[in-house]
């Protein structure tokens, strides 16, 4: 009995023994392990990357912006059923163990020795607390070291968070395959549906996830999905979350993927382009991918259709004028034709910006048609009716005798571009199988269009394709301005003292420029003179020899002041040639100057965002500075609408800013851009071309809309003989205006304060007699306006001499030789 009694002695002070020497083990590893971890306490205010979203101004989405497609939603908003899927899947004891569980230790222990050897899986036994300490604070590195500090942040964690917030993290921060952050995204990327309207095989299969996205992907591995989704809908059935019956058709439901919806609304590739470039300068990289932004754009998605619209179908016109510039590619044999086809590789951007276009090869040409086959197997064919258009492209944008014959534009073996025939303007359908062929336009262009008392930029194409080109003409192009650049020469002149029935001489103007450099001689596009004139016409016409005498009576440093002043130009050389548009500028920066004109000369800031608000809903920015104290907190019963203080600076004086406009009306009434009437709403604006014809511009606007239009090509070359801002860029305009403006009812320029209309001669801007023809009613300033014995005076110019006398002076006139005007 003694002996007994001395070796349970010795075996209780050895098991204390070895207890204490476990304990001091553990302590040991605990203290070994737990230096240098990192700080847990990091997670109690862990904010995870969100995502970014970009709105048009209806609330659309347009884009995205995350290196992790995630979006955040509060434990109390995530549906029990979720949370039960998850808890079922990986961590069933979630809410009972302090961070490490034990027992499911154990368990995988003894399940993995009897796995020993099989081509069974190994089972974990990792917590979510473990999978967030892993995922927040360590490296997916496999090793004792890292399960031990694993679990020793696990702990640590436990005591620091609540289950709820943990969970929090745990669901939001998960990676779950195809670009899915968090459950959220998973909900919208595999079955386009928010957490709230999952079904519960759907769920089932987004707690399964976790463990290896990519080994239970719906569409590649079907099967294993469906396995793993229905081991997790038994383990809920088996935890007591749901029915035997609910278990039986999760398990017998098909796995159904949708493709995620509504990614964007319209084709904005530019504008949400530079949208990312303004948030990224405003708040850096790192917030932009990462920080949750909801950004409330001014983008009108129906204008930006049409803007596309108008620019491309604006450009391939343009396009068509100069030729054919060859095929695609041209195959060596007919030999499996179909496949070679199929290899061809389409134009970069063709895909957005005509989806409607097609590859095709020529099989065959006759006298009257050339027949095409498709890579599908489909058969068609080019009346040369279509082709007729495709003359031979020659240098200086020149083409080509014209077409006789289809084997003049098409070889067979050809590669090229087709696009089936619609029905006419009438409606009359096209011959079945009948194709039109297609060419890519070589030159490029820009829309922008904006509210023009706000300067919320409505529209913007930076042109043909973003795929092609991510180049932006609208904001990133500096071209010269050309005329576009007059009108500002003109309201110079009517802050001066000026009338638009003031008199100028248009007649040869010459300029000794300096030993060795020659003589500066503008000429008019027409390369005519038309003698004494009213400012009107030098408007409506766009006469170079009336402004640029204008600009040096007037004085260059007034002139220069108008250019940056309107932000078309910085530091603008005083020189009489910016007069005639020789500064370069942007397209948004002009139309932005046009809109300070019809919006009665109030400064105006172009801007791309309405709103940004950050993660919690916040207002970060706001483009509308204007306050309205008593806005808010009021009900409508038939009382006037609030008025908003206008607190937009003065830039020019607002009977002076009407006088241009109505100029500019002018312009599409009688002069330069009078192929615009055809819209029938009230317009204005002005043409642009610079020397050799290599820009064309035309900026204008209605009295709530301000439209600017630039086509030319990247690398700045002539756009041809007689190409002009009337015949490239006023037919975008128009098509543009007519679209935007259509079932709207016409509106008239708003005429301000102190203008008095009178009844003129269009053409001399002299009183208009009783049944005399091209009468206008002409804006003047109070008390400027002609009495009836008025002369008009004839500016003098330069070298003349002075006196009390109207004179007109002699003028040398030496032949203008080569040098062409800006028109």
């Amino acid at each position: 009995m003694k002996k007994l009694f001395k070796f349970l002695a010795a075996l209780s002070a050895l098991t204390l023994v070895m207890g204490v020497i476990g304990v001091a083990v553990i302590v040991g590893v605990f203290w070994h392990f737990g230096q240098g971890l990192p700080d847990y306490k990091q997670l109690a205010s862990y904010e995870p990357p969100t995502v970014t979203r970009i709105h048009a101004g209806d609330g659309s989405l347009l884009a995205e912006f995350a290196r992790e497609k995630r979006a955040f939603v509060p434990i109390g908003s995530i549906p029990k059923a979720v949370v039960k899927a998850f808890l079922s899947a990986e961590d069933k004891k979630f809410y009972e163990h302090s961070g490490v569980d034990f027992i499911g230790i154990a368990r995988a222990v003894i399940t993995n020795v009897r796995r020993f050897g099989t081509n069974q899986r190994l089972v974990g036994a990792s917590t979510i607390t473990q999978q967030i300490a892993k995922n927040f604070l360590l490296t997916n590195e496999v090793s004792i070291d890292r399960k031990v500090k694993e679990a020793i942040l696990a702990f640590r964690i436990e005591r620091a968070l609540s289950k709820d917030r943990i969970l929090e993290l745990y669901l939001n921060e998960i990676y779950l395959g195809i670009g899915s952050y968090g459950v959220a995204a998973a909900a919208l990327n595999y079955f386009d549906r928010s957490l709230d309207e999952l079904t519960l095989p759907e769920i089932a299969y987004i707690a399964g996830l976790p463990k290896a996205p990519n080994n239970y992907h719906p569409t590649r591995k079907p099967d294993a999905a469906k396995i793993r989704r229905n081991y997790v809908v038994g383990r809920m059935l088996s935890d007591g979350y749901i029915t035997p019956e609910s278990a039986e058709a999760a398990k017998n439901a098909p796995l159904i993927v949708r493709k995620r919806s509504g990614a964007a609304v319209a084709q904005a590739d530019y504008f949400v382009e530079e949208v990312r470039r303004e948030l990224t300068d405003r708040y850096g990289d790192k917030r932009l991918y990462g920080g949750g932004l909801s950004v409330r754009t001014t983008l009108d998605p129906r204008l930006q259709r049409i803007a596309e619209k108008s620019l491309r179908e604006g450009l391939i016109a343009y396009d068509r004028r100069h030729g054919w510039r060859g095929p695609l590619a041209q195959l060596d044999t007919a030999n499996d034709w179909r496949r070679q086809l199929e290899k061809v590789a389409l134009p970069e951007g063709l895909a957005d910006a005509r989806p409607s276009w097609r590859k095709a090869l020529v099989l065959a040409v006759d006298a009257d048609k050339a027949d095409i086959g498709f890579s599908d197997g489909g058969r068609a064919y080019i009346p040369l009716k279509q082709l007729r258009w495709a003359r031979a492209w020659l240098k200086e944008q020149k083409r080509g005798p014209r077409i006789r014959a289809p084997d003049e534009v098409l070889n067979v073996l050809d590669v090229v571009l087709v696009e089936k025939l619609l029905p006419d303007e009438k409606g009359k359908e096209p011959p079945d199988g009948a194709f039109g062929l297609r060419q890519i336009p070589d030159i490029d262009g820009a829309v922008v269009a904006m509210n023009p008392h706000t300067g919320r930029v409505l529209a913007m194409s930076g042109g043909f394709s973003y795929g092609r080109s991510e180049y932006n003409r609208a904001t990133q192009a500096k071209r010269q301005s050309g005329s576009a650049f007059k009108p500002f020469v003109y309201l110079a002149a009517m802050d001066n003292g000026y009338t638009p029935s003031s008199i100028v001489l248009d007649a040869p103007f010459v300029i000794d420029q300096g030993p060795g450099i020659g003589l500066w001689k503008p000429a008019n596009y027409t390369k005519k003179f038309y003698g004494p004139s009213p400012l009107r016409l030098g408007v409506e016409k766009s006469r170079n020899l009336m402004t640029v005498r204008l600009a040096q009576v007037i004085g260059m440093d007034k002139i220069s002041g108008y250019g940056e002043k309107f932000g078309i130009v910085r530091n603008m050389p005083e020189l009489l040639s910016s007069s005639l548009g020789a500064v370069e500028s942007t397209l948004l920066n002009l139309t932005t100057a046009y809109a300070m004109l019809v919006n009665g000369g109030n400064r105006i800031t172009p801007t791309l965002i309405d709103r940004i608000q950050g993660r919690h809903g916040r207002t970060v920015f706001r483009h509308e500075r204007r306050l309205c104290s008593f806005c808010s907190n009021i009900e409508w019963d038939g009382q006037p609408v609030p008025e908003v203080p206008d607190n937009r600076e003065k830039i020019a004086d607002p009977v002076s800013a009407y006088q241009i406009v109505s100029m500019l009306e002018g312009v599409v009434q009688r002069g330069t851009g009078r192929r615009i009437r055809a819209v029938g709403k009230p317009l204005g604006g002005k043409t642009g071309t610079t020397n050799k014809s290599f820009d064309t511009w035309f900026i204008g606007f209605s009295p709530d809309l301000a439209v600017g239009v630039f086509a030319g090509f990247d690398k700045p070359r002539s756009l041809g003989r007689r190409e002009t801002g009337s015949s490239v860029a006023v037919p975008i305009f128009r098509d543009f205006m007519a679209a935007a403006l259509k079932d709207q009812p016409p509106i008239p320029f708003r005429i301000p304060k102190g203008v008095r209309l009178v009844r003129v001669n269009a053409s001399t801007g002299k009183l208009a007699r009783a049944g005399e023809r091209h009468v206008i009613f002409e804006a003047f300033k109070a008390g400027t306006e002609p009495k009836a014995e008025t002369i008009a005076p004839i500016l003098p110019v330069i070298g003349a001499p002075t006196s009390d006398r109207l004179t007109t002076p002699k003028i040398s006139t030496p032949p203008v030789g080569d040098v062409r005007g800006l028109y």
